[in-house]
């Protein structure tokens, strides 16, 4: 097992959703959907829909998936959907919108294309919504990014498929655990461009065993040669059940070396820095509605799928969680064997209240490069951020942080580099200890 994390890493944690589903547990009295979302503004919802299915399981992944299930066990799995589509349809207000959508996993194009036409046809149907009117984002990988699966993709508007490269170099793409091909890569890639007309993006990580300075340029060279609308750069994270336990002082230093390496090497070709991850074209259209972490962040948002969030404006709520095989296949096994009622109540999750909201609200807009605007915050909770938070701001001013107080508050570009030690420091104690709880049990 992993050691813990330095307190003084840079490195703490990725906040690609606040709380984590690890904070969340059983409710006492299972909520009603409807009772749930009676009273939301429902005028422009978020969709995200998981398939937790995987053609293999990658050394560094700690997500909710299970790798080459059986074929009886996708189908078992499509028609749970359906029943639970139909129950969050039936649940919520009369008139609700989707402004938005993302189909994530796991590797949804695990699917094969007649799978993924099945899923479109049964979200559509069930939530009265076509798909290819909103912004619509598809994960994918090298080995499912087929031309009959992209051309589902295309042909239902997709806007944006985003594929996990993490490094074009095998030996660091196997030192990650996943044993890709270089060819199979560069095939997907072609046919991504060749066969749909949404944005690209692609995922790299750094911080791989023996990756150098050297090796990483030619991995962001590659990447920029597709000109890809996005670039994610993601940090090299070792956790329990990863099996690439390392923690030491200089693993951190050489991390947030590459960072600013691939920092500047983007912004000097051309791309916008949007979060700590994330880097946009600066002349690619403006036509996918694209946010930093697409997926979890957005308040009204419906999940389905056994591995999605749903948040209201004070509950998020899922199924239950887990990262080790067997809980994994118990949980999916428990999300197939539902009828239609079983999926009309919230069973775990995490209730927030106006502290949380407060952090949450933070965490959201202060880890993006153009800040937060104080007077949104101020128009939503009558008070002023730094106020609620003295403690966490003085920290970030005394670091350095810190930009000067304005309109926008802003992290400087050291602080946006430490947003995974930043994002932390504004975790409630609630949370920190549910957290821990979770961890140690």
């Amino acid at each position: 097992m992993a050691e813990p994390v330095r307190a003084d890493s840079p490195y703490r944690s990725y906040v690609y959703a606040y709380p984590h589903k690890s904070a969340y547990r059983p409710f006492t009295e299972r909520p009603a959907l409807a009772d749930l979302w009676r009273s939301e503004d429902v005028g422009a919802l978020s969709l995200y829909a998981h398939i937790p299915f995987c053609e293999m399981r990658c050394g560094f992944c700690n997500l909710f998936t299970r790798s080459t299930p059986p074929a009886e066990q996708v189908t078992a799995y499509l028609d749970a959907l359906e029943r639970q589509a139909d129950a969050v349809a039936a649940a919520l207000p009369a008139g609700a919108v989707f402004a938005r959508a993302a189909l994530g996993g796991g590797t949804p194009t695990y699917l094969n294309a007649e799978e993924l036409v099945r899923v479109y046809d049964l979200i559509e149907s069930a939530l009265d919504v076509d798909l290819a009117e909103v912004p619509m984002s598809v994960e994918t990988s090298p080995a499912t990014a087929t031309p009959d699966r992209l051309a589902v993709l295309n042909e239902r508007g997709a806007t944006r498929i985003s594929m996990g490269v993490q490094s074009f170099i095998d030996s660091e793409a196997h030192a990650a655990g996943r044993p890709q091909k270089r060819a199979e890569v560069d095939r997907a890639l072609a046919d991504i461009r060749e066969c749909t007309d949404a944005d690209l993006n692609v995922d790299l990580i750094y911080g791989i065993d023996r990756q150098t300075a050297r090796t990483w340029e030619y991995s962001l060279d590659t990447a920029l040669s597709w000109e890809p609308e996005e670039i994610y750069l993601y940090p090299l994270y070792v956790r329990p059940l990863t099996g690439l336990g390392r923690r030491a002082r200089a693993w951190d230093d050489h991390r947030l070396s590459l960072y600013r390496q691939g920092r500047d090497h983007l912004r000097e070709r051309g791309y916008e820095q949007v979060s700590m991850r994330m880097f946009r074209r600066t002349d690619a259209p403006e036509h996918t509605g694209s946010v930093p972490d697409h997926s979890c962040q957005t308040d009204g948002m419906v999940g389905l799928g056994c591995g999605a969030r749903s948040y209201t404006g004070s509950t998020h709520y899922s199924f239950d969680y887990a990262v080790g095989v067997g809980k994994v296949r118990s949980i999916i096994a428990d999300y197939v064997g539902r009828d239609t009622a079983g999926f009309g109540h919230a069973e775990v999750g995490f209730v927030l209240d106006d502290d949380e909201r407060r952090r949450r609200h933070v965490l959201q807009s202060l880890l993006r490069a153009e800040g937060m605007m104080v007077a949104d915050y101020t128009e939503r909770f009558g008070t002023h951020p730094v106020t609620d938070f003295p403690a966490e701001f003085a920290a970030l001013s005394e670091r350095g942080w810190l930009a000067e107080p304005g309109e926008p508050l802003r992290l400087t570009e050291e602080g946006l580099a430490h947003s995974d030690s930043v994002g932390p420091d504004f975790f409630s104690a609630r949370v920190n200890r549910l957290t821990a709880e979770y961890e140690a049990s």
